[in-house]
Formats: C-alpha cells, sequence, structure tokens
C-alpha cells in the first residue's frame, strides 16, 4: 500500500482551543505528515480591544516564524505518540471583504504555500473548516479539496457573516469533498448545491473517565472563592448565551455558584450582573476532568438561534462522559442524546430542571443510556473521517443529491 498523502489543513489556530478538527487530525498524524495553517480574517476588523488582543497575537505568530525548510516533514516521519503537525503563521491581510483584500490574501497564501505543496512527494489532500479558502482552489496544487464544515460561520456573532456566506457558496462548488457534523449544516450544504457526509463529533472517552490526579493545578485553589454547589459552563462565552436561561437559574438557586469558564468573545455585560453568576477564564483541555470532578451540574444554556441550531457542541458528550448531571437547551444537537441529560426550552423548566438535579443526581435510566458513549471515540471518528477525505469510500450517511434546474433550450 502507497503511504497517504500528506494533509494541508487551514483551521483554527493548532493549540489554541481543542477543536472537532484538531481532535481528528491528532489521530492522522502517526500515520501521515500535516501542513496546519493558522489563519486569520472571519471578523470584520474593529477598534475594540478583542480585536487588538488578536492582532497582536497574530503578529507575535507571524514575527515568530523562520523561513520554510526546503521540504516539509516527509511521509512516514515522526509516528508514535506526542507528533505535531507542521505549523505555518502565513502573513494574511485581516479580512476578506473586498476584491483587493481577497486578491492580496491569494497572492499571499499561494506565495507560501505553492511551495510547500510541491515540495511534497505526492500531491496532498486539503482540508478546510473555514469558506476563506476559496479563492485557493486551483493555485495551490493539490489531489483533492475537502470541505469540513463545523458550524454555520454566517450566522455566528460577530463574524463577517456576508463576505463568509459567499465565499462558502464559491468553495463549496469547488472542492470535491464535503464533510459536515450536523445534519442541520447538510441540509444547509445542499441548498448550496453538495452532498455532504455527516461525522458528528467525538469525545476522548479516557480523557474524562480517568480517575482525577490527587495533585491539583493552581487554578482550584480559586474555586474556594465561590459558594457551593457548582454549575458550571465551560467553553466560550459571548452572545450565544440565553440570558432569560441563567437569570432566572440564579433567581432561583438559594445557594451555589454558576461558574462559567472560558474566553469571554464579546457577551452581553447584563450576563455578568445576574445572581450567582461568576466567571474563570480558560483553563487547559488537560484540566476540564478537574473541573468536572467539582461541578455539582454541568449546563449548557444557549439561545435558541440559527448558529446554535446548526452547531454541534464539542462539549455536550465530554459533559455526558463525566459522568455528571446535565441539563442544557433543547437544541437538534441535544435531541439524539435526550435519553442521557435533560434538556428544557424555557427559563422556568431550565431553572426547575437543574434544582432537581442538584437534589438527585444523574437518574438510573441516564447512567444507562450513556453507554451508547462508547461508539463515540475520537479514534473510530477520525478513520471514517479519512476514508472520506481520501475518497475511497463513498458509503455512510449523505445527503441526498440536490435537485438540479432543468437545462434551457
Amino acid at each position: 500500500m502507497p503511504d497517504p498523502a500528506p494533509l494541508i489543513v487551514f483551521a483554527d489556530d493548532w493549540g489554541r482551543h481543542p477543536s472537532s478538527c484538531q481532535h481528528l487530525v491528532s489521530h492522522l498524524l502517526p500515520r501521515r505528515p500535516v501542513v496546519w495553517v493558522n489563519t486569520i480574517g472571519t471578523r470584520p476588523p474593529r477598534l475594540n480591544w478583542s480585536t487588538v488582543a488578536r492582532g497582536i497575537e497574530k503578529l507575535k505568530q507571524w514575527a515568530r516564524t523562520k523561513p520554510e525548510p526546503s521540504s516539509p516533514p516527509r511521509v512516514g516521519a515522526g509516528r508514535g505518540e506526542g507528533v505535531s503537525p507542521h505549523i505555518l503563521n502565513p502573513a494574511m491581510w485581516p479580512s476578506f471583504r473586498s476584491r483587493v483584500g481577497r486578491g492580496l490574501n491569494r497572492r499571499l497564501l499561494t506565495r507560501v504555500l505553492r511551495p510547500v505543496a510541491e515540495a511534497m512527494p505526492r500531491p496532498p489532500v486539503v482540508v478546510a473548516t473555514i469558506p476563506l479558502v476559496a479563492d485557493l482552489v486551483g493555485a495551490v496544487p493539490a489531489a483533492r479539496w475537502v470541505y469540513y464544515c463545523v458550524d454555520d460561520f454566517g450566522v455566528w456573532p460577530g463574524l463577517d457573516g456576508r463576505t463568509i456566506r459567499g465565499m462558502e457558496a464559491e468553495l463549496v462548488a469547488k472542492v470535491d469533498t464535503v464533510v459536515a457534523v450536523s445534519q442541520t449544516l447538510q441540509a444547509h450544504v445542499a441548498k448550496l448545491g453538495k452532498p455532504s457526509h455527516l461525522l458528528t463529533h467525538g469525545v476522548d472517552l479516557d480523557h474524562f473517565r480517568s480517575p482525577v490526579e490527587p495533585d491539583a493545578p493552581a487554578w482550584v485553589g480559586g474555586l474556594s472563592e465561590f459558594a457551593t454547589p457548582l454549575v458550571v459552563f465551560w467553553g466560550v462565552i459571548d452572545r450565544r448565551t440565553d440570558l432569560a436561561f441563567v437569570r432566572r437559574l440564579g433567581e432561583a438557586m438559594t445557594e451555589g455558584t454558576i461558574l462559567l469558564v472560558g474566553p469571554q468573545d464579546d457577551p452581553d455585560p447584563e450576563l455578568f450582573r445576574f445572581p450567582r453568576v461568576r466567571t474563570l477564564p480558560p483553563i487547559p483541555y488537560a484540566d476540564l476532568p478537574v473541573l468536572a470532578a467539582r461541578a455539582a451540574v454541568l449546563v449548557m444554556p444557549y439561545a435558541d438561534l440559527p448558529v446554535t441550531r446548526a452547531m454541534q457542541p464539542l462539549k455536550l458528550k465530554e459533559y455526558l462522559a463525566t459522568g455528571k448531571p446535565v441539563v442544557v437547551r433543547k437544541l437538534p444537537a441535544t435531541e439524539l442524546w435526550a435519553d442521557c441529560l435533560d434538556a428544557a426550552d424555557t427559563p422556568d423548566g431550565f431553572a426547575s430542571t437543574v434544582l432537581d438535579r442538584l437534589r438527585t443526581g444523574v437518574p438510573d435510566a441516564q447512567r444507562a443510556a450513556r453507554a451508547r458513549l462508547d461508539a463515540e471515540g475520537w479514534a473510530a471518528k477520525a478513520e471514517e473521517f479519512e476514508r472520506w477525505i481520501d475518497g475511497e469510500s463513498m458509503d455512510g450517511p449523505t445527503t441526498p443529491e440536490p435537485p438540479r434546474a432543468p437545462a434551457l433550450g
């Protein structure tokens, strides 16, 4: 069997936070080389601290970037534990909104990536989780192009929706394969003219089920400031949060803390004025089981929005794997796991269910239903993903071919 084709992956910054693409690629790294391209440009430039901080972070990355080696990692190199991709931080214009910006980024990215692709022993498979690479198809030599559709970025709060929607339509028309993480996203891609494979997110079961080490990380000491029991959310704190759900829960609790843990991406300031709401900055992925062990209930109080109806939250299966009670907003992503958790569609229902789980813990029926998680590991997901991106198997759950317009004349 020939060695598998190398991968070039366009996605969120490697190591910045654990995304589904990073989980999948981590399982592919031991058997195929990967060039990971850190990118920018999904947000319209704004004069605020978040934009400035992100800009400073990218400038530091570019300053640290060394000249590219004469050839990328060879096929078969670096097999084994702890393998990392070859990371590129190409300089980019921070917007794709104008024709000039798109043209400039096409030249900047092509200048870096074409030599990398041409130096590979065989043409790579290019995987993109963002639509902003539409202009690179055909400009960078590749055996196949794959769109891994992980979110409907066109309706994501704070992103440049109009630009993203336009470039996504162009990208979908050009790629060889689309893999989507939810049925809602499959329907979205079908409207753009392509069928897609369905690959829901996995979970690192060993990580979340392993006993917590007795030596707690330093941040755990800060938890002593918060009244118990702890009702915990971890993830990005932003405008997808349903303020009414959080407010009603805070009003209903007579003791304890609603603890929101993670990076803040322009959340509504009102959120932090609600009763019992406290926050912590992001903690390492490795420490999430430590946080879960100290939580009484894990929650996802998302609003019912187009962006949340399309998403597949990584934390859903992570929450379930911890063995803790889980209370969520009723959304398409939670329906398949409704027997493993509690889902609410009103603020009162959400608050009363959390209070009930604080008293009773996980029902036996939910605990038994969570046995289905055993089939949801990232290793199995990565094998399926690999077959589809390589085009070796077109079997599996796909959307039907969208209807074509009748020929004229």
